[in-house]
């Protein structure tokens, strides 16, 4: 079943549900990518890890409590000493990240990273070690002969794919971004805008010169993770998405819904 709405659906970012959508867009676009580019390219999936200290957590709410100890019978009752109220002691584990993305590998020169695609992550678009993790990585790629391809799903979060936000006002309004920079012209972006109510494109990837790019189909990869993951099952339309928005697109979402017959 594919998902009610023509582009990326805005309650796919809900918390629970991004880390398994995350993964299977990349795990389907290297399965789409992989017979396009054989036998001389291998479209290999990592990961990176990282881990976000409690005070600087994306989901700062998840916490173990302890309840305070109760106080023994009689104890403190014979003497007058001031002591301190017994308070609520709170435990805050940090925060483990992994974030999956797909190298392209040139199997004819030694498996050389050909290209590097990301589909960021809520943690990439948050001030903290995320966002300065995923910083790090890209600044490292452009300045290598690897082409780096940015998929930006999450309406959510500061600007972070490479290219600088202000040269994207002239196409405003836009909510979705993908960002191409070929090595040997990192003056020049391929850049894909998309709103809400649009299908998302169909991207080029590069491969090494002369070879002819890769097309991978956003869209349809967003669609079989949508029917893969059965998100239908764990998505009350019916709901406002967590994700805020502008008055108008709360109109529009509302009567896209009753036309898909989500909404009664």
């Amino acid at each position: 079943m594919p998902g009610p709405f023509p582009g990326m659906d805005p309650y796919l970012e809900r918390r629970d549900l991004w880390p398994d959508v995350h993964q299977r867009l990349i795990t389907y676009s290297a399965d789409a990518l992989q017979p396009q580019i054989r036998p001389r390219y291998h479209a290999r999936i990592g990961e990176r890890l990282y881990v976000i200290p409690p005070h600087r957590s994306i989901y700062p709410d998840v916490t173990v409590t302890q309840r305070p100890l109760a106080e023994a019978p009689g104890e403190g009752r014979d003497v007058a000493v001031l002591t301190a109220d017994a308070p609520v002691v709170i435990a805050v584990a940090p925060e483990e990240v992994r974030e999956p993305f797909i190298e392209i590998l040139d199997l004819t020169r030694g498996g050389r990273v050909v290209t590097v695609i990301e589909v960021l992550s809520p943690a990439n678009k948050t001030p903290g070690e995320g966002h300065e993790a995923y910083r790090r990585k890209q600044e490292e790629t452009l300045a290598s002969d690897t082409h780096l391809v940015e998929i930006d799903l999450l309406r959510q979060g500061l600007p972070t794919v490479a290219i600088p936000p202000h040269y994207l006002i002239p196409y405003q309004p836009w909510h979705y971004v993908i960002c191409i920079s070929r090595a040997g012209r990192r003056e020049r972006f391929e850049v894909y805008v998309r709103t809400i109510r649009q299908r998302l494109p169909r991207i080029a990837i590069p491969l090494h010169p002369p070879d002819p790019d890769a097309v991978l189909d956003v869209q349809a990869v967003l669609e079989r993770c949508y029917e893969h993951g059965a998100y239908s099952d764990l998505i009350d339309y019916r709901l406002d998405p967590d994700v805020a928005l502008p008055a108008e697109e709360v109109a529009w979402v509302d009567a896209h819904l009753r036309q898909q017959g989500l909404r009664p």
